[in-house]
């Protein structure tokens, strides 16, 4: 047992899993809850912001799928649905890789693009093709937080953006992207916090799952 408080109803009721945020607790800590939740839970576990020593410990407990800082174990079977994470630069991969990975855990069928900013514009227009049929998009951008709103003015598809701390100067630890992201002239882009790979990856979840035929 560990001192949190496991919240493995958490699925039932609202159809995403509790995850374990790693940063600000101890390797021990970390082990014991995820150790906890794969003894007593049956859905998918995900642990965000593992340091490289809370990664190597929880690798022990059981074999997991791995980006960045984030794990997963026991994906759920294949939804039919598919997403597309589209990050600005190779800066953006660890947010990026942080949304990717949820969405996998969750059944989704992901794609990655990456590195085509908007200050190589060509880059963005020459992968248009591959976003077809993608049922939703998550844009992964710092510096200004242009790539979204570029890209909601030429696609359909319900378009999630995500603000990272990336860039020079007047960047401001990705407060620039955030509120230029919130200010965009294109119309219906919704927006996450600074760096919420996983909170973007939960909502578009909850488009995806929307999406599907119910019962």
């Amino acid at each position: 047992m560990t001192d949190a408080r496991l919240d493995l109803d958490r699925s039932r009721r609202i159809d995403l899993p509790e995850a374990v945020y790693c940063r600000h607790k101890t390797t021990e800590q970390c082990v014991a809850v995820v150790d906890e939740m794969l003894a007593e839970g049956s859905d998918a576990v995900v642990a965000t912001r593992a340091t490289p020593d809370q990664r190597r410990a929880l690798l022990r407990l059981a074999p997991a799928a791995e980006a960045a800082t984030t794990l997963t174990w026991r994906h759920r079977p294949p939804s039919g649905r598919r997403a597309v994470v589209i990050a600005a630069g190779t800066s953006d991969l660890p947010v990026a890789s942080e949304c990717r990975l949820t969405l996998e855990a969750l059944g989704h069928d992901v794609e990655a693009i990456t590195d085509v900013g908007v200050a190589g514009l060509h880059r963005l227009l020459a992968v248009l093709p591959d976003l077809d049929g993608a049922n939703v998009l998550i844009a992964v951008a710092g510096m200004e937080g242009a790539l979204p709103t570029v890209l909601a003015g030429l696609v359909a598809q319900p378009l999630i953006a995500v603000p990272t701390s990336v860039g020079y100067g007047t960047a401001f630890e990705g407060q620039t992207a955030l509120l230029s992201m919130m200010t965009s002239c294109a119309p219906g882009v919704a927006v996450v916090g600074i760096d919420n790979g996983y909170g973007a990856a939960c909502a578009a979840h909850r488009i995806l799952a929307a999406e599907r035929p119910r019962p």
